[in-house]
């Protein structure tokens, strides 16, 4: 069973820069099969867009998303982990804020992230959410 958080992360993370626009970062995250992207500004972690962020602060809220940039959508409060950190830390943090990504970061630099999924696969492979993480998307 792993136990730190660089066994189970996504590495290489998918980045923008804060001036992409919403449309662009939509377009990425269906083109990747993602969720979640962080935005870097010179390899320094700015912020995370998820696509619930798309929708409900941007969308819902009659944002142009060609004109908008993902630095108006994106979460800038974040709750970090290493590579390095125990799961149990993890699974912690996700609880106390409230989140289902971390972004992974390594001298200031993102290098993954850790799900809620990921966490769901290596705790408990044969519940729901562990089935429905493993599932090919639709195309």
């Amino acid at each position: 069973m792993a136990q730190h958080v660089r066994d189970i992360m996504t590495g290489e993370p998918v980045t923008v820069e804060p001036q992409t626009s919403l449309t662009a970062v939509a377009r990425l995250m269906r083109d990747e099969h993602i969720g979640a992207v962080l935005v870097t500004d010179h390899n320094e972690l700015r912020g995370l867009v998820s696509d619930r962020d798309l929708v409900v602060r941007a969308l819902a809220e009659g944002w142009d998303p060609e004109q908008t940039t993902v630095a108006d959508a994106c979460s800038d409060d974040l709750v970090t982990v290493t590579p390095d950190d125990d799961l149990d830390r993890a699974v912690g943090l996700m609880r106390e804020h409230a989140v289902r990504r971390l972004p992974v970061v390594e001298g200031g630099h993102p290098v993954g992230i850790v799900a809620l999924a990921d966490l769901a696969m290596e705790r408990d492979p044969e519940s729901a959410l562990g089935d429905i993480s493993v599932a090919r998307p639709n195309q």
